[in-house]
């Protein structure tokens, strides 16, 4: 068992909340947490066909069964229970009674909201962070190992082989994930869909280009575009247009929650092929956005990410809003430090007066005069 490092967020929701909500893509850790982190709770997972059924026909013989509360693993299969809940934890001054986990936020949230709201306290759960990573029996030692192997435990921890991990898990993904999100029948091209979009890592999504190349409409393509941001498998990075400049990109640009699973899709045998490849770039880009993702969310935070471009191509990777200040983010994927790297920096401290420049790259020099500079092994310290 690897100390995940949200489990100081996770004690302090179980001691303020009833209930505990615990969202994250399948396979992320989020039952293996639960059941160390409450190993006096009953688990029940609505996987199971006898129990998920009960808990559909019989909501209230279903939670009767647990007076003490339990773990229910992937909740989101019977809404129903939601508003059940709510008398029983209504009546309860206890802390952390019920555990709910789902690797669909979508489903899962909108039922909260209607039910739970103020009873209970959110952690989102995503694959392993490099300092995670990193306490696993055979840690990643390179880059391209932290980029093609990804997060998830299985992989990196369990080290079952990548390709054949990751085959399993877009077939479950797309058989069972993707039906209980959208009523998708043509799930072949919802597949090719999921292979294209990681084709488009780092770039500016556009919708009908991606229709086109699917073979289905526009709106199809905004609604399946959704269904992957609900179950955790890609996340949309928004630009940010407040202030300094009218003309700015509105359009959100496109990541992959973990880089392993899209080193998968793009067909990367092993972490070798990283060195010279062609997304090399893009997939650094994404794992840096990822891991500040991590950052963000195992503390309990929401991203406060974003990207900046004006009409004249200038551009800043990664922009965090802290409010009143935003920080900008350079990501290259060279190890050479090259005066170019600053240019986007140097236009934003011109453009806003705002100082605090951050360059994330490969090498391990760390001098400049006006920005700080990060090897990508010290994303955690950002």
């Amino acid at each position: 068992m690897i100390d995940r490092d949200s489990s100081k967020l996770l004690k302090e929701i179980a001691s303020s909340f009833k209930a505990i909500a615990i969202t994250g893509p399948r396979q992320s850790g989020k039952t293996t947490l639960t059941k160390t982190f409450f190993p006096e709770k009953p688990y029940v997972t609505l996987e199971n066909p006898t129990d998920r059924n009960l808990a559909l026909a019989d909501p209230v013989s279903f939670l009767s069964l647990f007076p003490q509360g339990a773990i229910l693993d992937e909740v989101q299969k019977a809404p129903e229970l939601f508003s059940y809940l709510q008398g029983i934890l209504d009546d309860s001054t206890e802390k952390g009674k019920f555990v709910l986990t789902g690797s669909n936020n979508f489903l899962l949230l909108e039922s909260i909201s209607q039910s739970l709201a103020g009873r209970v306290g959110y952690l989102d759960l995503l694959p392993f962070s490099i300092h995670e990573s990193g306490i696993c029996p055979q840690p990643s030692v390179t880059l391209e190992e932290a980029i093609f192997l990804g997060g998830y435990p299985s992989v990196v921890h369990d080290r079952i082989k990548p390709e054949t991990w990751f085959a399993n898990y877009v077939r479950t993904y797309v058989e069972r994930d993707v039906r209980l999100v959208k009523n998708i029948s043509d799930l072949p091209t919802f597949q090719r869909f999921l292979y294209l979009c990681a084709g488009r890592i780092g770039q500016q999504i556009n919708l009908t280009n991606l229709a086109n190349d699917t073979g289905v409409d526009h709106k199809t393509i905004q609604s399946w575009l959704g269904v992957l941001q609900a179950s955790y498998i890609v996340y949309t990075l928004p630009p940010f247009y407040k202030n300094f400049n009218k003309r700015l990109t509105k359009t959100t640009k496109l990541y992959f929650y973990d880089t392993g699973l899209a080193c998968y899709l793009l067909g990367i045998k092993n972490a070798s092929e990283l060195s010279n490849h062609g997304y090399r770039g893009p997939l650094f880009e994404n794992f840096v956005i990822s891991e500040l993702l991590k950052n963000r969310y195992n503390k309990g935070q929401r991203s406060n990410l974003f990207y900046w471009r004006d009409g004249s191509s200038n551009e800043i990777d990664i922009l965090v809003d802290n409010g009143a200040k935003q920080v900008p983010m350079e990501i290259k994927s060279a190890a050479t430090l090259n005066l170019d790297f600053f240019k986007g920096l140097n236009y934003w401290e011109k453009l806003t007066g705002q100082t605090g420049g951050q360059l994330i790259y490969t090498g391990d020099e760390k001098q400049h005069k006006s920005f700080s500079v990060y090897n990508w092994k010290n994303i955690g310290q950002l």
